[in-house]
């Protein structure tokens, strides 16, 4: 079993959320270079960042105000890393049948999500 530290899984959320939903960016105007992925790793203020997501006022910021859910999230950033390992396999088919399956585990964590 891998052990985590306290700061490890949420600066992982911020990264994925940065990379793989440019768009999100617009929100850490404040944070300095967010460009490339290499940037984003590399950023103090988004390791920062990733360490208050665990409070859960944060939280339902984000799902309200944000209306993000990081349930969603998971879904869609699985989805990219496996196209990206399969390449050419990843077929319109295996992609649906990908989205199917992480529907319905998005289905019963959202159900967890406060």
């Amino acid at each position: 079993m891998v052990e985590w530290t306290a700061e490890e899984p949420a600066a992982i959320k911020v990264y994925l959320c940065l990379v793989v939903y440019p768009w999100t960016r617009r929100y850490f105007g404040g944070f300095g270079n967010l460009y490339n992925s290499e940037a984003i790793m590399a950023n103090p203020k988004v390791a920062a960042h990733g360490t208050v997501n665990f409070f859960a006022s944060l939280s339902e910021l984000h799902s309200s105000l944000r209306n993000c859910k990081p349930t969603q999230l998971l879904g869609d950033c699985l989805t990219m890393v496996i196209a990206t390992r399969m390449r050419t396999e990843f077929t319109p088919d295996i992609q649906a049948a990908w989205q199917k399956f992480l529907s319905v585990v998005v289905s019963a964590l959202r159900r967890q999500y406060h």
